[in-house]
């Protein structure tokens, strides 16, 4: 007889499917990274890959790290700006990336900006 599937092997095989079908889905996704600014960077860092599933998931990775990072900073932002309305009347202002939202929000992802001495 044909032994049954341990719980382990079946896992296994349903995020292999998961997997597969990702990357299927991937031929025909345009993100929001182009391909050339993808195949760039992979290139300046040495990575050597033909299959365009596989850079479209890295610049789908990179969309979100963008994402997550931007949205942070919208929050640093938002934090900011409701602390200087205490101090002054509220006036409904555009949010604008500045650096001083986008450093912490960056900090928080590993990465450390620092300005040149001459911009003090």
């Amino acid at each position: 007889g044909v032994d049954p599937l341990t719980r382990a092997e079946e896992e296994q095989m349903r995020k292999e499917r998961a997997v597969a079908e990702l990357l299927s889905l991937l031929v025909d996704y345009k993100p929001i990274v182009p391909d050339a600014v993808t195949d760039y960077y992979l290139t300046k860092a040495g990575f050597d890959c033909d299959d365009i599933r596989i850079k479209r998931l890295i610049a789908l990775a990179s969309q979100k790290f963008i994402t997550d990072i931007a949205t942070d900073a919208l929050q640093f932002c938002k934090l900011r700006q409701q602390a200087l309305q205490g101090r002054r009347a509220a006036k409904a202002k555009r949010l604008c990336l500045t650096m001083e939202d986008l450093v912490p929000a960056l900090a928080e992802y590993g990465v450390s900006i620092k300005k040149p001495e001459y911009y003090l």
